[in-house]
């Protein structure tokens, strides 16, 4: 198949869609999956009695909210975040053009690593937003810090060479200084 515009035997480039991003989740925490089935117990209990009140199909109901409660568990549990809308680093959403850096650090025996975002001069954080206190190894002043097993470098720098605007660089903050992660 021949695609217009593109070099024999060249894929097309990709769509970047929300579904294309990198995330960091917190671990499960039974406060989380009591809410998760609170939510699925509260829409089968709706949808059964709009079943049996109004003559109508529960099912449908059902289908209806599973993405909505979806999309609000996995939104508790993100801790960092990055797709084709921007930049989401705890509870604070960053267009692109406010963010010029992503930083990491591991500090050395920690079970933690944090990630941040470093935002370009004069980019002001949103009405709201709730800033950690300054941590010593990290020098981005927006931070979450995440299990280390969870993170991995080298997926999170080929997710942002893939998917993040081209002046958006991984550096890795280090005692001896911060390099740019390749």
């Amino acid at each position: 198949m021949s695609y217009p515009n593109s070099t024999a035997g060249a894929r097309p480039a990709r769509r970047r869609g929300r579904w294309e991003r990198y995330k960091v989740t917190r671990p499960f925490s039974g406060q989380d999956l009591a809410g998760l089935w609170g939510a699925i117990i509260g829409v089968v209990a709706l949808a059964v009695l709009l079943g049996w009140a109004l003559d109508m199909k529960g099912g449908v109901v059902i289908v209806a909210a599973i993405p909505f409660i979806s999309q609000w568990f996995d939104s508790r549990r993100i801790l960092f975040q990055f797709d084709a809308a921007g930049v989401r680093v705890g509870n604070v959403i960053l267009p692109w053009n406010g963010v010029t850096q992503f930083v990491v650090a591991t500090p050395q025996g920690s079970e933690q690593a944090l990630i941040g975002a470093r935002l370009r001069p004069g980019a002001m954080l949103p009405a709201g937003a709730q800033v950690q206190p300054q941590h010593p190894a990290m020098s981005a002043p927006l931070y979450v810090s995440v299990q280390r097993h969870k993170f991995e470098l080298g997926t999170m720098v080929t997710k942002a060479r893939k998917y993040a605007p081209a002046h958006i660089q991984v550096v890795v903050a280090e005692p001896s200084g911060e390099r740019v992660a390749s």
